[in-house]
């Protein structure tokens, strides 16, 4: 480091549910002190060095956080959830930003109004602030430059990691749910929320189409409920009142959803856009077969360790899934080409380069 003072991070995820953001929270906190970095965790519900308690985030970090910032004097803080810096700069503090996708402007279709409201005037301020904008891959890279070319200069690539997932230990009540499931042997398990831009019902055609030709695929799916996700429940309701074996069991302890992951016969993620798929390479690094959509950055993380189709192909993916789920020899290459592959990507090499990123803004301070 270019710095004895410790690095400021955003931990206004830190103690929340887990979500993308706040798995990317805790793992870069981690692996950064791991590399023997002094960090101090800013806005956490209940711990950190700067707790925000019964706060609201975006209250906290517009009100609080630049108060929090004056007096301890950082030299550099970390905004890590698309655009949440200050937004006014703190003399003396260096600001990064990561980008994970830029989905509420791609796609305004998918959030609320009042929050893509909320996401484009203010990170349209954190990027004239920041002095360096980190990108979790080359696509948001892409997609943030184009719309924002001021960025350009500022903008550095580091991917995620997929080290965080091991071997699940499921305690006596996750063995009995998962006992009482009842699964068989060759599920499809998607894993993710149940909004529009996920593409649930791509799945749900392909499994139809299989059904009109006497196949019937069980299909597993493991997430929340999120905005615009009452049209697929109610056709997964319908499915299921039609006699196709659809079981939607929500939001998962982490042990259980990656037990479900590593019993899986199929993986399959079609999303329409993603900044970067975090949960088919989670899958991949527990060898299970992944079936993705090439669209967003889902080429770039993935490669050709998953089979990919159309975001609106459903009869390409009801091929695929016949396709592996007929040949367990298939399933094992594919299996041993995905653990190879996601092994590249690991939370110290991410911290490693995060850090290197810090340098480069201090150096120049």
């Amino acid at each position: 480091m270019s710095t004895t003072g410790p690095i400021a991070l955003d931990a206004t995820l830190w103690d929340e549910p887990t979500t993308g953001i706040g798995l990317y929270t805790r793992c870069l906190g981690q692996a950064l002190q791991s590399l023997g970095v002094r960090v101090e965790r800013l806005g956490a519900r209940t711990s950190g060095e700067a707790p925000r308690g019964a706060q609201g985030r975006t209250a906290w970090t517009l009100a609080e956080l630049p108060r929090v910032l004056q007096r301890t004097a950082p030299p550099l803080f970390h905004a890590l959830g698309n655009f949440n810096l200050p937004l006014t700069r703190v003399a003396g503090t260096a600001y990064v930003v990561t980008v994970h996708d830029l989905i509420p402007l791609q796609m305004p279709e998918t959030v609320s109004k009042t929050f893509r409201w909320q996401f484009r005037l203010w990170l349209g301020r954190s990027l004239t602030l920041a002095d360096r904008v980190l990108c979790v891959s080359e696509r948001t890279r892409r997609d943030l430059v184009e719309r924002y070319p001021e960025a350009e200069d500022k903008a550095v690539v580091v991917h995620n990691g997929v080290d965080h997932v091991v071997a699940p230990r499921l305690d006596a009540t996750s063995v009995d749910f998962l006992r009482a499931l009842s699964l068989p042997k060759d599920f499809v398990l998607y894993a993710g929320s149940l909004d529009v831009r996920k593409n649930v019902e791509l799945v749900l055609d392909a499994l139809e189409r299989l059904q009109a030709r006497g196949r019937c695929v069980p299909l597993v799916l493991a997430g929340q409920s999120w905005f615009g996700s009452g049209r697929v429940e109610s056709r997964i309701a319908r499915m299921r009142a039609e006699g196709l074996d659809v079981r939607a069991l929500g939001y998962q302890s982490d042990a259980v959803f990656y037990e479900l992951m590593r019993r899986a016969a199929v993986f399959v993620f079609p999303s329409r856009y993603e900044g970067f798929g975090l949960p088919p390479l989670e899958a991949m690094h527990l060898g299970t077969p992944t079936i993705v959509s090439n669209a967003g950055a889902l080429p770039e993380v993935c490669g050709d360790a998953a089979l990919a189709v159309r975001p609106d192909d459903a009869e390409g993916l009801a091929r695929a899934l016949t396709r592996l789920l007929d040949s367990p020899e298939e399933r094992a290459a594919l299996a041993q080409k995905g653990r190879h592959h996601a092994a590249r990507y690991t939370w110290r090499r991410n911290a490693e380069q995060t850090l290197a990123l810090y340098d480069s803004v201090l150096s120049g301070w």
